[in-house]
């Protein structure tokens, strides 16, 4: 009989079903144990006779208590159980597991671009900031002349994206949490895939004005004029078609530029790689996001830098957390981000538990702490060297390897666009439901955790993660797998999101007022 469920731990009570379709009532899905009814692929089946009040386990963590008396060989999903409370951050574990360290991986490199501040793109691509929504539509009818126009004369760049968002006016500039949005605008454009040229569109009379989103004191050296700046409102702009010719003529002082990048071998620690799970199901936690875990592991012997985020899909294992940093100051650190964050939904009248879709529902993930403990995993076990809050840039807290908890909201989006402010330069991530995300401003590798989904979407999905469950390749095998493609894409390799240009919008994090 091939595998039907899967059981993650040894005294877990509940098994994942794995068979495609799921399972009738009446299979046998272990010796002895069979279905009392139906259970969806990804779902959960009652192991033993669960009692009124106890605890459901899986992952060897309880994740929920039964509603009800829950028999052998049930369906076991949220409508039968209750959450539990979420860990305190009080009397944590702290630096107790980040003695280990594996041997180094020196070998492996990467063709990109360096770029003056030491740091590496995997892409050369002209950005173009906004300091204010307003000018979004004048700048995007630019790019869209500047991709027919002068792109082809500059074939070593990959590209020109218009960084857009919709900040900078109507807002409470100096309110306490405005530094999030500004500070996140200003460190996507000085990303890493944008070879240190930095151009800004300005309206002129927003609130966010040029020298608020480029204080002198944040503008890097390599900027020895300091960033290129047009102002649609100047007088020396009659009409819309000079604003147009302006932004193209600026354009192209920075396309001559980049144009002159070539790619040359880099060590694989000159490689940031995001991690994020989005679309998550009860597989994400048995394929995916452990082979990811793999790769990280392995990135961090290569010496590179990996961020994972999402603070709801990590709250419920915060001791996991707080273990594995490389002291106590990182402890803390992480510790103080999960206490704002419980504060800042508080403030909205919610917990970490209006995280969970219905997506993850249907794919058999009943709460948040099920979610979590599925979603911690792609981190991998190396220890945690250092923390950056929201918008915060990796070099601004002089972090420059290793495992990096990058605090966010779960929000693919938003997630995707404060981790491209810390400066990554490569994004990696899971799904189980299915999502077509993507971005501009950085290559993504999109891993399925199903067969059934890499399938069905196979010009979507770049890996296949799927095959664990289905016993045709080992969590590490995969791992190595990942690795190695992250190297490829690095190098130039196109994923599909860049093959269909499928491009999600910049999200800031804004918990400032609204004006």
């Amino acid at each position: 009989m091939s595998q039907r469920v899967i059981k993650m731990h040894p005294t877990d009570n509940v098994a994942v079903v794995v068979a495609a379709g799921g399972l009738s009532a009446g299979m046998e899905v272990l010796p002895g144990l069979l279905l009392v009814e139906p259970v969806p692929q990804g779902h959960k089946v009652a192991l033993a006779a669960i009692a009124e009040g106890s605890a459901i386990v899986r992952y060897g963590v309880t994740i929920g208590f039964a509603r009800l008396d829950i028999t052998a060989g049930s369906w076991v999903n949220e409508n039968i159980m209750t959450m539990p409370a979420a860990v305190g951050l009080d009397n944590l574990p702290i630096a107790t597991r980040a003695g280990f360290i594996a041997e180094p991986l020196t070998q492996f490199t990467f063709e990109g671009y360096r770029n003056a501040d030491g740091t590496v793109g995997t892409r050369n691509i002209l950005a173009i900031s906004q300091t204010v929504q307003c000018v979004a539509g004048v700048v995007d009818f630019a790019v869209k002349r500047i991709r027919e126009e002068l792109l082809p004369k500059y074939p070593n760049v990959d590209g020109v994206v218009a960084l857009a968002h919709t900040y900078g006016c109507g807002v409470a500039i100096d309110a306490p949490s405005a530094p999030i949005p500004i500070r996140t605008v200003r460190n996507i454009a000085l990303n890493p895939n944008f070879g240190g040229e930095v151009m800004i569109v300005s309206l002129g009379c927003e609130k966010m004005q040029p020298a608020r989103l480029m204080p002198k004191e944040s503008i890097p050296a390599t900027l020895v004029d300091g960033p290129a700046v047009v102002c649609l409102q100047d007088e020396q702009h009659v009409g819309f078609m000079s604003m147009i010719e302006s932004i193209m003529q600026q354009a192209e002082i920075h396309l001559t530029r980049l144009n002159q990048r070539k790619r040359e071998a880099c060590p694989a620690s000159a490689l940031v790689v995001g991690m994020q799970c989005g679309g998550s199901d009860a597989f994400s936690g048995i394929t995916a996001n452990p082979a990811l875990g793999f790769a990280a592991d392995l990135l961090v012997r290569a010496g590179a830098t990996v961020m994972f985020s999402e603070n709801t899909e990590v709250r419920d294992g915060i001791d996991q957390l707080t273990s594995r940093a490389v002291n106590a100051q990182v402890a803390d650190a992480i510790i103080k981000e999960m206490e704002w964050y419980d504060n800042y939904l508080a403030a909205g009248m919610v917990d970490r538990s209006a995280n969970t879709t219905p997506g993850n529902k249907k794919g058999g993930l009943s709460n948040i702490v099920e979610k979590a403990m599925g979603s911690i995993v792609k981190s991998g076990s190396s220890p945690i060297v250092g923390v950056l809050s929201p918008g915060e840039r990796l070099s601004d807290k002089g972090i420059n390897r290793g495992l990096v908890y990058s605090s966010t909201p779960a929000s693919d989006f938003i997630c995707g666009t404060l981790q491209l402010a810390a400066g990554m330069n490569l994004h990696i991530f899971t799904t189980g439901r299915g999502t077509p995300y993507g971005l501009a401003e950085c290559p993504v590798i999109k891993v399925a955790t199903r067969t059934e989904l890499a399938q069905r979407w196979h010009d979507l999905m770049d890996v296949n993660a799927g095959r664990i469950a289905e016993g045709e390749i080992t969590i590490e095998e995969l791992g190595w797998e990942i690795f190695h493609l992250m190297l490829d894409v690095a190098s130039g390799r196109k994923t599909w999101a860049e093959k269909w240009k499928l491009h999600n919008a910049l999200v800031l994090f804004n918990p400032a007022p609204i004006t």
